[in-house]
């Protein structure tokens, strides 16, 4: 009786946590991709220009071979997404603003809902 009373409760309870990691992973991926438009931001404020798509988001952590760069930007290593994938950045300019920086969410692809949606530097929800 007690098995069956556990597995109706994991059953129950069970999709509503793991919908919340999926919650927790596109709010983790907005903070983050928050924080690396403030080291973008100070790149720019230093070298004039944001980091071309080819130098990456590396650029904020070594030197492209530009004057006057002044990081790193960024107190550890460019993180990758909340689900393992590295962030996408296109730059000078962006489609969406001088620079596009976006995680693909869980599908890795574009588009997608819920956690396979993508999460956007130039809107503060997932796509």
């Amino acid at each position: 009786m007690v098995i069956i009373v556990l597995g109706l409760l994991v059953g129950l309870v069970g999709p509503r946590l793991f919908g919340r990691v999926g919650q927790s992973r596109t709010a983790a991926a907005r903070a983050q991709i928050e924080l690396l438009g403030a080291a973008l931001d100070g790149y720019r404020l230093d070298v004039g220009t944001y980091p071309a798509t080819a130098q990456g988001l590396e650029a904020l952590d070594r030197n492209p071979g530009v004057q006057n760069w002044n990081g790193p930007y960024l107190k550890k290593a460019v993180p990758k997404d909340p689900w393992g994938n590295p962030y996408k950045y296109r730059c000078c300019p962006g489609q969406h603003g001088e620079y596009d920086l976006w995680s693909e969410g869980a599908d890795a692809a574009p588009g997608g809902e819920g956690e396979n949606g993508d999460v956007v530097s130039w809107s503060g929800e997932a796509r």
